[in-house]
């Protein structure tokens, strides 16, 4: 692997690096169907991110989805985090990332302070949301240099790839690591028709900032302000592929030129 660290920032170089390899999506392998072609998905967006930066993707359960490396010993970490989103990204000024929907992970903390499905609504709001928070930066500090991992958090980040299907427009976002402090967020079960739902919210300024759905899919959902950000790429669209060159038959046969005009005869 090239050993290569710009810094927190991603460089111009670095978007069109990874607009470039999402282009190549298009091609037939992206996960995503679109008019009988394909587009890039979330596991071809961890792919790029880790290709134009010379880093690694971890394709598990890991921490972060993407390593990179600072030197022999050290490497930075990437969250990437994609949502087809850009429209609400243009009208509210923030991106929308789901940072974990491990739900037994988040009950087990909850249940070791007295918190179950049970009893939740009755529990404090607060004490349930700085919890979870918490529990999601022992995540980071466990793989961190700090303690004896291999990760340096103070180089980390969050990329979020928010998209729109129908305009096929895209932005990058970088976001700092660490969460909000949840002791500076109001937290509350917004009510529904009259009742208390089951949606814990993290507000500040009376905008959502944070959101948990522990009943129904465990998300736990970040909205950064794009102006509190590392850095936006701002709008941008993939690369169309060359003329003739859709299809993974078409990398077949320029791949293998002479065995796959053998499979014709």
């Amino acid at each position: 692997m090239t050993q290569r660290f710009t810094g927190n920032v991603l460089t111009s170089q670095d978007v069109e690096r990874i607009r470039l390899v999402l282009s190549t999506y298009q091609d037939g392998t992206g996960m995503l169907e679109s008019k009988g072609k394909t587009l890039p998905g979330w596991r071809d967006f961890e792919r790029a991110t880790a290709i134009a930066l010379y880093g690694v993707a971890q394709e598990s359960k890991a921490v972060y989805d993407v390593l990179v490396a600072i030197d022999d010993k050290t490497s930075f970490g990437i969250s990437c985090k994609m949502r087809g989103e850009l429209r609400k990204v243009r009208n509210q000024g923030r991106a929308s990332l789901e940072i974990s929907n491990s739900a037994k992970k988040f009950w087990d903390a909850l249940n070791k302070v007295g918190i179950t499905v049970e009893n939740y609504k009755q529990a404090s709001a607060s004490t349930i949301g700085k919890t979870l928070c918490c529990l999601i930066e022992s995540w980071h500090e466990a793989v961190s240099i700090g303690i004896g991992g291999t990760v340096d958090l103070s180089k980390s980040y969050y990329l979020s790839l928010s998209w729109d299907k129908h305009e096929r427009t895209y932005q990058l976002d970088q976001f700092d690591n660490r969460l909000p402090n949840p002791e500076e967020l109001k937290w509350d079960f917004p009510e529904n028709n009259g009742k208390l739902g089951k949606r814990l919210r993290g507000m500040a300024d009376n905008k959502t900032v944070i959101e948990w759905y522990g009943e129904s899919g465990g998300q736990f959902k970040y909205y950064p302000k794009i102006s509190d950000g590392l850095w936006s790429s701002g709008e941008f669209r993939l690369e169309p592929l060359p003329d003739g060159m859709y299809g993974v038959e078409k990398k077949a046969e320029i791949y293998f030129p002479d065995k796959w005009k053998a499979t014709k005869i």
